[in-house]
């Protein structure tokens, strides 16, 4: 039995090296037009040089091949960019080139990858249910009339910012700013809270949304060597469909409460699932349940974690450099007063608190890779090609730290942006956290709104002060590396109320 066993594992090996060799040798006649990068080995390709943190790697691999990169991820071809020159050539120029997606292994869990906005091709399916994400859910109008939802949410952040400021209690500030995102896009989703913060309820969802973005940003092997895909050697997909699972199991009972109640005396709800719900019946047949439930979890995933993950490294950021939080706690107080509440329509009078989130933004963007996109077709960018069903990496991370973009790009310094007319809406391609053309982030409306409102909330007539004998200097910005890029060791600080 150990005989056949060992038998139809060495035959297994033998095949996937078969496959991959035929695959490199098929690649060999465009190889010689390819972008420049390091030397690939037989089979592994480049795999060894991802590390930890292939953002990270990447990013130094561009110093010694330039910011248009290409390297082999087993049986992959894969395309990296770095620089904000580049990346316009992609998102802008060749915007309908590099309009498709290249789908990880994870992203097909429960065929989300059939019905996700973010991973369905440019198709009639995708542009009519970006139009209707457009339209009933990050519209301004629509986003103005749920405001009040969110205000309510970040009363109950300042309230226990001031009960731990009173107890002296030292808060995880990436936990506390998960809760209140969390809340605040259940909230404006379904009228609804889904955590305390003196409760483990947020803690169990925030591990399901993690596991979500770590399946999905995790260097499986299955998506370098498709053949592995049958066997699932890492357990991705298996997690994947896990954490799926749950959230639809969330999507699904909330829709069933709601459906229960619709049509009987109870007032109706004014939030984006009532929207969604009413869209969806008079659209059966181009937006059924299945695409709804797809669709939260892409709301649902992506509202909560980028947001605080973004306010986390914002505030890590600030407590660094004592300066800089003191002159956004001085904007605040000459703009808003001893208020407690910074409204939506205070934003655009804050330009150091803007300063501070694109500063953050730059330094720490929460997908530093963006989600890959695949070129169509044979594309020539500087002189090479980039061939046709190619997955293409825009390093963020890399652009975002280039010296021949910014001044002392290591450093934290929001001021660079006060007289600079660089924002994040996929103009300005230094600074795409995200992304750019038609695959930029539908979301951005309401994130830009809760990450400004929730930073606010965390420094406005509040100090902070660090574990006893640790200096701002001392402060830990590792990372780690998901499809966000969280601290690696947590922050935690008290609140002093002022």
């Amino acid at each position: 039995m150990d005989t056949i066993v060992s038998s139809l594992v060495i035959s297994f090996v033998i095949w996937v090296c078969i496959y991959v060799l035929i695959s490199n040798t098929r690649s060999r006649k465009s190889a010689a037009r390819l972008p420049p990068g390091p030397y690939s080995f037989p089979i592994i390709g480049n795999l060894h040089q991802l590390g930890k943190k292939p953002h990270q790697s990447f990013a130094k691999l561009s110093r010694t091949y330039g910011p248009l990169m290409s390297l082999k991820l087993g049986s992959k071809t894969t395309i990296l960019v770095s620089s904000a020159t580049v990346a316009r050539e992609v998102l802008q120029k060749y915007d309908r080139m590099f309009s498709s997606r290249a789908i990880p292994t994870a992203a097909q869990a429960l065929d989300h990858h059939k019905f996700s906005l973010v991973w369905l091709p440019p198709s009639s399916q995708w542009r009519n249910m970006r139009k209707m994400c457009k339209e009933n859910i990050f519209a301004t109008q629509r986003l103005d009339t749920s405001q009040g939802l969110r205000q309510e949410k970040l009363q109950e952040l300042r309230d226990y910012l001031h009960r731990s400021s009173v107890s002296r209690k030292a808060v995880n500030v990436g936990d506390a700013a998960f809760t209140t995102s969390l809340n605040l896009i259940s909230r404006t989703l379904f009228s609804k809270d889904f955590a305390n913060y003196d409760s483990d309820s947020s803690q169990k969802l925030k591990e399901i949304v993690w596991g979500v973005m770590k399946t999905a940003g995790a260097p499986n092997l299955s998506d370098y060597f498709p053949v592995l895909q049958m066997i699932d050697p890492q357990g991705i997909m298996r997690d994947s469909k896990f954490y799926f699972q749950k959230l639809f199991d969330i999507s699904d009972d909330i829709i069933n409460e709601r459906l229960q109640v619709r049509g009987t005396s109870e007032a109706k709800k004014n939030d984006l699932l009532e929207a969604l719900l009413d869209h969806s019946i008079k659209n059966e047949f181009e937006f059924g349940r299945n695409d709804l439930k797809h669709l939260l979890l892409d709301l649902f995933v992506g509202g909560t974690e980028t947001t605080s993950v973004t306010v986390e490294w914002a505030m890590a950021e600030l407590l660094r450099n004592p300066d800089k939080i003191a002159k956004a706690r001085a904007e605040l107080k000459e703009v808003i007063g001893q208020k407690e509440v910074v409204q939506e329509s205070d934003i655009s009078r804050l330009p150091y608190l803007q300063a501070v989130i694109k500063e953050t933004f730059r330094l720490h963007p929460a997908g530093p890779l963006l989600a890959p996109h695949k070129a169509n077709d044979d594309v020539e960018i500087n002189g090479y090609i980039v061939p046709k069903n190619t997955q293409v990496l825009v390093n963020v991370w890399a652009s975002g730290r280039d010296p021949a973009t910014w001044s002392d790009p290591e450093i934290f310094e929001p001021e660079r942006f006060l007289d600079s007319e660089i924002d994040v809406r996929g103009q300005h391609f230094e600074l795409i956290p995200f992304g750019a053309g038609r695959r930029i982030c539908p979301g951005l409306p309401l994130a830009y709104r809760m990450v400004h409102l929730m930073l606010a909330a965390f420094i406005h007539n509040i100090d902070w002060k660090l574990e006893e004998g640790m200096k701002p200097e001392d402060l830990d910005m590792d990372e780690k590396f998901g499809l966000s890029v969280h601290k690696a060791l947590p922050l935690e600080a008290i609140p002093v109320k002022l």
